[in-house]
């Protein structure tokens, strides 16, 4: 019971990470039905932009709390990576909304791509430590162990998903998000920018991104450039699992997701004395989007994409 907890635990925080970018996925593909596939990049932008400005304070203001140290750098990383994803929706996709879909596949991969390189040049290719800023003692819950870390994970995911939740359903931006989602000619006709309301949509994936990468460095305590491909792969698997373009669906395959992955990979780990339980812990994600594709391809709560014919 002790080993089923703790792996609820840790697919709960695991999960958490992915429902915040699968939304970043759900919420492009849902407008433009567009796959941007460099999204995991975006979270690692954010968390070595964290990881930078955590080590500038730290030089040249020593004596700032450690929590105000993260929430500075959390804050920062999200107005780099929101800036970075409207100016990739910008150069690489705008004009390319009415092109073929693999034209616009390739490009997203491309993208991918060059982020890295980039990223590997500007921040070299060795693994950096993310220093430890919130207290370490853990907390005891039934025989399993929970750090603040992961507590402080899963608050800031929830009130990010009851902050967008909010935004898409009762502000006048989440009313043009879903009027351009619908038509986005007639969007236009009825006073909506539908160029303002992607870029709009592109950067508040992108603060999605930044904050779950942040959270992954901090959780696992280390930061390099291509840390967001693996996240960002199995991210697009919990948006599809739960239904391309529906946001509650990206949550419940986030969060789902995780479950499986840790609670699998949890319990090989235990019957093979910890030999293989990381080893296979990659590859339940594809188990589940293969499956899931055969026997419900729209996904757990379907696909929510408007027909535009």
């Amino acid at each position: 019971m002790d080993i089923f907890l703790q792996q609820v635990i840790n697919g709960l925080v695991l999960g958490s990470m992915y429902a915040l970018v699968a939304l970043g996925y759900t919420m492009v593909y849902g407008i433009i039905n567009l796959i941007n596939f460099a999204h995991g990049e975006v979270l690692m932008v954010g968390a070595l932009t964290s990881w930078t400005v955590i080590g500038l304070l730290q030089t040249q203001w020593p004596g700032l709390p450690e929590s105000l140290l993260l929430l500075i750098s959390l804050v920062v990383a999200c107005v780099v990576a929101a800036v970075l994803n409207v100016l990739i929706e910008r150069v690489a996709y705008r004009r390319l909304r009415m092109a073929p879909k693999l034209a616009t596949l390739i490009t997203a991969i491309g993208m991918s791509i060059l982020l890295q390189t980039m990223a590997m040049i500007i921040w070299k290719p060795n693994y950096k430590p993310f220093p430890t800023l919130l207290p370490d003692e853990p907390f005891h819950l039934a025989g399993a162990v929970i750090t603040p870390t992961q507590v402080a994970i899963l608050v800031v995911t929830a009130l990010s998903l009851a902050v967008l939740t909010y935004i898409v359903n009762a502000t006048r931006l989440g009313r043009a998000m879903r009027a351009t989602a619908e038509n986005p000619k007639v969007a236009s006709l009825m006073g909506v920018n539908p160029d303002q309301v992607i870029a709009a949509t592109f950067a508040i994936g992108a603060v999605l991104a930044a904050i779950a990468g942040v959270m992954w460095a901090s959780n696992y305590g280390t930061v390099q450039h291509a840390m967001g491909f693996l996240p960002g792969l199995k991210a697009f698997t919990a948006a599809v699992f739960g239904g391309i373009g529906n946001l509650a669906g990206a949550v419940v395959g986030g969060v789902l997701l995780g479950l499986i992955e840790a609670i699998g990979s949890g319990y090989i780990g235990h019957f093979t004395g910890g030999v293989l339980g990381s080893h296979y812990a990659d590859v339940f994600a594809f188990v589940v989007l293969i499956i899931m594709l055969t026997l419900r391809p729209s996904g757990l709560l379907g696909e929510r994409v408007a027909d535009r014919a």
